[in-house]
């Protein structure tokens, strides 16, 4: 029987829960509940042992012998908060560990999914939403809440989405965890950067936000990865193999050693296409009014592998300002993709360093499949699940 963990914090809609437990029940899923101290003041503990059949945990040291916030998190397949209140949701995205619920979120690894339940302007307050953006960009799965009657009396946004609704998607996420046992997937993140002297370098302005979300997904597909990164400050996913890399020609000396292995490359770096055709070992003094630094192509590491791809699926982004699905129908056929996905780099609000992202698919067959502004959480499983299709296909 799989296993979940429901957190269960102090909202009024605390009551959706047992709805939310008997759901996962139906699909023979166990529950271990962990509640807030607050969230006993709304419901004694004893109504969810009674329907889980286990004991509620609440306190940090009152628990078992052994140290539990960390067996549990190696027993479940999922953590589910719901309700997520905004201290709980505050708590998290800053790293605070002061109860069992926020310590044990810091000690799992599997994929977490938190489903909100406030007042509309606790909901809406700026310090809210960040910390919503933080975690999603963390690839904390959101069920945003609805518009509804709130306990206040008033209508707005903050009611608990349906407890069906929030079961149905914990359950898809949790059935992505087999689909790509077996499967080694290579994937490239982040910007290159491209060296001039002892200080400066030629770059861009990826993030690597894309790429981390794709291995993160992968991973919950039970995929095997090795994340091939360029310079980014951000946390790697658990069990991914990570390779760093500087510059272009370090991508594809990595890219070139890993790929008879895999099964599947992503190539969502975003690649200087030139690099000055000298370093400076020490760092360039401000003489002349002006200074010449000539550029040389660097290697196009897509179309080498596009020459010798075998079997593999091969899957290349493409950062555009204009003339997209032309542009993408060129780039697939020169560098002989199975998928290329198109992103507007044009657009301060998505794209390069956002969390957002809005792309176009486009397929051998000339399938094309445009997203909504979507997290990139979101969009890499709208990719995640367009590369299953085609490997259906092969």
């Amino acid at each position: 029987m799989r296993k979940i963990a429901l957190g269960i914090c102090s909202s009024i809609s605390i009551y959706k829960s047992a709805e939310i437990i008997r759901e996962f029940q139906k699909k023979d899923i166990k529950v271990r509940v962990i509640m807030t101290r607050n969230a006993t003041e709304f419901i004694q503990p004893l109504l969810f042992e009674a329907l889980t059949g286990e004991k509620v945990i609440v306190d940090q040291f009152k628990n078992s012998a052994g140290i539990e916030h960390i067996s549990l998190a190696n027993e479940i397949s999922l953590l589910l908060i719901a309700p997520a209140t905004a201290n709980i949701i505050g708590k998290l995205a800053n790293g605070i560990a002061d109860d069992f619920l926020s310590t044990f979120y810091l000690a799992v690894k599997c994929p977490v999914v938190i489903a909100p339940s406030m007042n509309e302007n606790m909901y809406l307050n700026p310090i809210t939403q960040e910390n919503l953006r933080k975690l999603k960009s963390l690839g904390v799965i959101i069920i945003e809440p609805e518009v509804g009657e709130l306990a206040c009396g008033v209508k707005g946004i903050g009611r608990l989405a349906e407890p069906a609704k929030i079961v149905e998607e914990c359950i898809s996420l949790m059935e992505r965890k087999d689909s790509l046992r077996g499967k080694k997937i290579l994937i490239t993140a982040g910007p290159t950067q491209e060296k001039i002297d002892a200080v400066r370098f030629i770059s861009n302005k990826s993030s690597g936000k894309m790429g981390y979300s794709l291995a993160r997904e992968a991973l919950w597909r039970g995929g095997e990865v090795i994340l091939i990164s360029g310079p980014t400050f951000l946390q790697p996913p658990n069990k991914a193999q990570v390779i760093k890399v500087n510059s272009a020609l370090e991508m594809r000396e990595q890219v070139i050693k890993n790929y008879k292995a895999a099964d599947i490359v992503i190539m969502c770096a975003a690649v200087a296409d030139y690099r000055p055709s000298k370093t400076y070992k020490t760092k360039i003094k401000k003489e002349d009014e002006k200074i010449n630094i000539e550029l040389i192509r660097n290697p196009d590491i897509l179309e080498e592998l596009g020459r010798k791809k075998g079997d593999k699926l091969l899957i290349g982004f493409a950062a555009e300002t204009g003339n997209f699905i032309e542009n993408a129908k060129k780039k697939m056929k020169k560098k002989n993709l199975d998928l290329v996905i198109v992103n507007d780099v044009s657009k301060e609000n998505i794209g390069f360093g956002s969390d957002y992202n809005q792309v176009i698919l486009i397929d051998k067959k000339g399938e094309i499949e445009k997203t909504k502004i979507l997290s990139k959480v979101e969009i890499s499983k709208i990719i995640f699940d367009k590369i299953e299709k085609l490997l259906n296909e092969i």
